[in-house]
């Protein structure tokens, strides 16, 4: 039987997905006719809500006046699709990049050089030569040895590095322990102790100019506390900096900001912007650029997974709920154990049965949800909910299936922005050996 606490679950509330006279839209269009059009599984976005939540943080960067108090720069890594970041482009959005990858995707759409920011505690040198030949606004730095490959490769390329170092506060997101950075333990970020010492050393390089601070301490993070604490955390760094004739002249706050899947209560994203720019000019930093870096906020309950049931298959202890949409297309439930809301894109007036939902995939971790109350036949259509970040950009290819179709959706208008990969796709780069006479 369905646990009481399942059951409880409520279903986010999502602004570019509605249910209407008992089939689920994506704004003005029928799920069940994007399916029939582009197949499944597929993902299909909503820019209108993408849009809604861009200005949802852009109304706290804004004061009374007008006069911009923070800045927008888009994590890439929860959703790269070139129509979602040049759309945030538009919009006003910078960039937060993790990877050359990332950073030539970002060029491609005509971002500004300026306005992005590379992060990742693991930069080649060819990645770090990449950022500083475009120019990018910072490079944040991970460790010593970062720094001073950093000022190496600057000086054997002419130029000079824009650096921030990032700040690892050890303070708990209070979130799953593979999406906290910001702890001791974790990998990310130099050791809040260590932080004034790396400064001193990087002011005395000869190629690297101190522009800012970072801290990033996690995501899916559902409380405004832990901010606070790692944001006191990093004011008081920047005070004594300037005391030591140390200038930051930007404060990037990260992102990480969570999202309801089911039973989270987030903050507001404005109230939550409001809060921390708040905190800032109380202690008397309003002169600071403040950067945000949203991701998973912005586009996660932008998008869903449409999937079709291929098989329903009752067992001794499960009924199972096979689709075709597997862990090498949504990989976060495998991975984390996480929640996605899922349900009938189309009500079926069928006797209802829990079931575990499960993919394709020849591994018993392939599985989207557990234990749903669901009133569907073999054929319907699945609707995996809040699947807009880290969905698509964490497909794999695992038992040669091709990635899905992703779609972005406005209005009454339905774009394809990624065409679903054919099977040859998977090995034409592949090449057998060749023979040898025996």
């Amino acid at each position: 039987m369905i646990s009481p606490s399942k059951e409880a679950i409520p279903l986010p509330a999502l602004a570019g997905f509605t249910k209407r006279h008992g089939s689920w839209f994506a704004e003005e269009i029928p799920l069940a006719d994007l399916a029939k059009q582009f197949g499944t599984p597929l993902y299909v976005y909503s820019k209108n809500a993408l849009v809604q939540a861009f200005q949802a943080y852009d109304r706290a960067c804004l004061d009374a006046n007008g006069q911009r108090r923070a800045r927008i720069h888009y994590a890439m890594k929860a959703n790269s699709n070139l129509a979602v970041i040049d759309c945030l482009k538009n919009l006003g959005a910078g960039f937060d990049l993790v990877s050359g990858g990332e950073l030539a995707r970002a060029l491609s759409i005509g971002a500004d050089p300026s306005s992005l920011v590379f992060a990742g505690v693991g930069k080649s040198s060819s990645e770090i030569r990449q950022a500083l030949k475009a120019g990018v606004k910072s490079i944040n730095v991970e460790s010593t040895a970062e720094l001073q490959k950093i000022n190496r490769l600057a000086a054997e390329i002419g130029c000079r590095a824009p650096i921030s170092l990032r700040v690892n506060p050890d303070v708990d997101a209070q979130t799953h322990p593979y999406i906290s950075t910001g702890l001791r333990g974790n990998k990310f970020g130099i050791a809040y102790h260590e932080v004034l010492k790396t400064y001193r050393e990087a002011a005395l390089l000869s190629q690297i100019d101190i522009v800012g601070i970072d801290c990033h301490i996690g995501s899916q993070i559902t409380t405004t506390s832990p901010y606070l604490d790692a944001l006191d955390k990093v004011l008081d760094l920047i005070a004594q900096l300037k005391r030591e004739g140390i200038l930051i002249h930007h404060l990037d706050l990260g992102g990480g900001l969570g999202i309801t899947y089911g039973s989270e209560t987030p903050p507001d994203i404005t109230e939550f912007a409001n809060t921390l720019l708040n905190r800032i000019a109380e202690r008397g930093f309003s002169h600071l650029e403040v950067i945000f870096e949203p991701g998973r906020s912005l586009i996660g309950n932008a998008g869903v997974l449409v999937t079709q049931i291929e098989y329903l298959k009752p067992g001794a202890e499960k009924n199972f709920c096979i689709v075709d949409a597997g862990m090498n297309d949504l990989m976060r439930p495998a991975l984390y154990e996480a929640y996605h809301g899922i349900v009938p894109v189309q009500e079926k007036n069928v006797k209802p049965s829990v079931y575990d939902i499960v993919g394709p995939v020849c591994e018993s971790g392939d599985w989207l949800g557990k234990d749903r109350l669901l009133a569907v036949e073999e054929g319907d259509l699945l609707a995996v909910l809040s699947a807009g970040a880290y969905g698509f950009v964490m497909a794999s290819n695992y038992n040669t299936r091709p990635k899905p179709a992703e779609i972005m959706v406005d209005g009454k208008n339905a774009y394809v922005i990624r065409q679903r990969e054919k099977i040859t796709d998977l090995f034409a780069t592949e090449n057998t050996l060749p023979e040898r006479n025996t």
